[in-house]
């Protein structure tokens, strides 16, 4: 065993190693003003953010479970290394050569076990890739992705390889790189056979697995040959560095993406991420080989900063076959984990993002996700298909077994207009749907609706109130700011009665006028009574929740937010009124689908306003 890493020289990995390029690998960090970052904890579930990280001073906080430390007690803690094994991992990173108190740079065969792995996993990958293209045994290999639209590029893009179909090729290859056979099997990489340690991987197409910071931890192996006796697709064993229910392939390269553009596209398979990217949805990802479970959530959340907001999207595709539905199902019941928007795209001849491509061409691909439809909508249509609509009967049927659903819908402002839609695909009074969901006792999975919410602020829900109060605070403490988009500023786009009102009285007072020093006193005087007068102060003096962006561009964004919501709940009435519109109407139809694309058109503009401060 190696002694202990010089004092110096863990030092020096710190120094080198800044904790807020380190945390950003596995999470989404944004400003929090006074040179800190935050985003959603790793180390425990929470829907607003908590986890600091403090770059001057190399340390990361949170506030909510009370964890906290340096880069290397990061590493450590989030992937269950020694204190030694974190250095190492940071130190390779960092390309920093460490020293040892016995003397000298540590030497190969005592790095820490799970860098040794990770080694043996991205020599196994170039051999693999080498083998793809340079071995006639692997033509299958290079037919099978000529056949699924893969060029070499493509295969090498993504380091696809090929498994020799031999006892023991990889295993020697492995060992005369100083690889033990031991470390061969405790990768995953090798097993113990009648005769010793043999390839655990033959005669097949490999996909390297990298985890979300892109060291490679594991592999998917499809099947070649007819002659092999195991399953089509079969992947690493559990190992020390790899565990297939807190992998998604992909990640690595779709996390910045996703990031970015605040939208996760969870897909079926190895060949399905690789045509997306092609294509042009770089936020595919795909579980290895499991279901995608809980553990999956939390990296997307992470990523997302999934938080009480409209604004993420988490979009599955599935195929259009029983077993899709069935997966969708799963997923369904999986949704209350995420509390930004999920949604369903489902092909309608049936087809997944790979064959999709190959028939089809990449557009087709970026419509597919494009198309999408919530994953409430899609989850109330394959209720309603296990019934005959046409009988009465049926219609009622369906209706007790889809009103639960409408009532476990997390988001209130949506629970209306969902009930709206489903007496529209029943065919029954809206009134009747209504009352029948508010009484609806929920079913498995479904959390029911509690009495104090459906009351609340006209059925909105949180986050929306959060906009609708941050927006009457920007009316009222910057008026010269909010009188520029006082006629976009409707009495509809507020749903809380309150706030509402205090619209109403800002309007009486001959609304917000810049350069007016005189238009808060106006506007308190024209309250009808003392209650709207104290909420109107209030609003007057709390503080912007700005953080650390600008007031002036916080401002614009929050109003430019509130005109977001509306135009969604309009593009939402707009959708039911062209599912009830009866297919003869053209005219009707052809007015409204045009509403509909210059709402969607000027709903993207003010996202687009909004997203960089919110």
């Amino acid at each position: 065993m190696a002694g202990r890493i010089k004092d110096d020289d863990i030092a020096l990995v710190r120094e080198k190693t800044p904790i807020d390029k380190v945390v950003a690998e596995y999470l989404q960090l944004r400003n929090a003003g006074g040179g800190e970052l935050k985003g959603l904890c790793p180390f425990h579930d929470e829907k607003t953010p908590s986890f600091h990280v403090t770059p001057v001073r190399g340390l990361a906080y949170c506030f909510g479970c009370g964890e906290g430390g340096d880069v290397i007690w990061f590493v450590q803690k989030l992937e269950h290394l020694t204190f030694a094994e974190a250095v190492e991992r940071l130190a390779a990173k960092a390309g920093v050569d460490l020293r040892y108190e016995q003397g000298g740079a540590a030497p190969r065969m005592q790095t820490g076990q799970r860098t040794r792995l990770v080694e043996a996993h991205t020599a196994t990958q170039a051999f693999y890739a080498d083998q793809l293209f340079s071995s006639a045994e692997a033509a299958p290999g290079r037919d099978f992705l000529a056949t699924r639209g893969f060029d070499e590029a493509a295969a090498r893009q993504f380091g696809v390889g090929y498994s020799p179909n031999q006892w023991e090729t990889l295993t020697k290859h492995l060992a005369a790189k100083g690889f033990t056979r031991e470390e061969l099997v405790a990768a995953g990489l090798a097993s113990q056979g009648q005769r010793g340690v043999i390839d655990r991987f033959r005669g097949r197409l490999m996909f390297p697995i990298a985890d979300i910071t892109g060291d490679i931890v594991g592999f998917g192996a499809r099947k070649l040959l007819e002659s092999d006796p195991q399953a089509k697709y079969v992947n690493t064993p559990e190992t020390a560095i790899y565990k297939k229910s807190h992998i998604l392939y992909g990640v690595d390269r779709a996390k910045k993406e996703i990031a970015r553009k605040h939208q996760a596209v969870v897909v079926e398979g190895y060949t399905d991420v690789m045509a997306c990217h092609l294509a042009g949805v770089p936020t595919a990802v795909a579980s290895c080989g499991t279901s995608f479970g809980l553990d999956h959530i939390q990296i997307l959340r992470r990523l997302l900063m999934d938080q009480d907001e409209f604004r993420g999207e988490v979009i599955f595709t599935f195929d259009g076959d029983a077993a899709g539905q069935k997966a969708a199902m799963r997923v369904f019941e999986e949704d209350a984990r995420f509390v930004t928007q999920t949604f369903v795209a489902v092909e309608p001849g049936g087809l997944d993002p790979c064959d999709l491509r190959l028939g089809k061409g990449d557009a087709a691909v970026r419509d597919l996700v494009a198309r999408r439809v919530p994953l409430f909508e899609f989850y109330l249509r394959t209720i309603l298909a296990r019934y005959d609509l046409n009988k009465p009967e049926g219609r009622v049927q369906a209706l007790d077994a889809a009103a639960p659903v409408v009532a476990g819908i997390r988001a209130l402002a949506l629970r209306p207009e969902y009930a709206r839609q489903l007496a529209g695909w029943l065919g029954m009074e809206v009134d009747d749907v209504m009352r029948r969901v508010l009484g609806a006792q929920a079913g498995p999975g479904v959390k029911p609706p509690k009495p104090a919410e459906r009351s609340a602020a006209r059925g909105a829900d949180e986050a929306a109130l959060r906009v609708e109060r941050e927006s009457m605070k920007v009316i009222l403490q910057r008026p010269d700011l909010a009188a520029r988009a006082w006629p976009e500023l409707g009495p509809e786009l507020f749903t809380d009665d309150g706030y509402r009102i205090c619209r109403e009285v800002v309007e009486r007072a001959d609304g917000p006028v810049a350069d007016d020093s005189g238009f808060l006193r106006r506007v308190l005087d024209t309250a009808p009574d003392d209650a709207v007068r104290s909420l109107l102060t209030s609003l007057a003096v709390e503080p912007l929740q700005h953080l650390g962006n600008t007031p002036d561009r916080y401002a614009v964004a929050v109003l430019a937010r509130l005109q977001e919501l509306g135009i969604t709940r309009k593009i939402q009435d707009l959708k039911g009124r062209l599912q009830r519109l009866n297919p003869e109407q053209a005219d009707d139809y052809n007015r409204h689908f045009g509403d509909l694309i210059a709402l969607e058109s000027r709903k993207q503009a003010l996202r687009e306003q909004a997203i960089g401060e919110l």
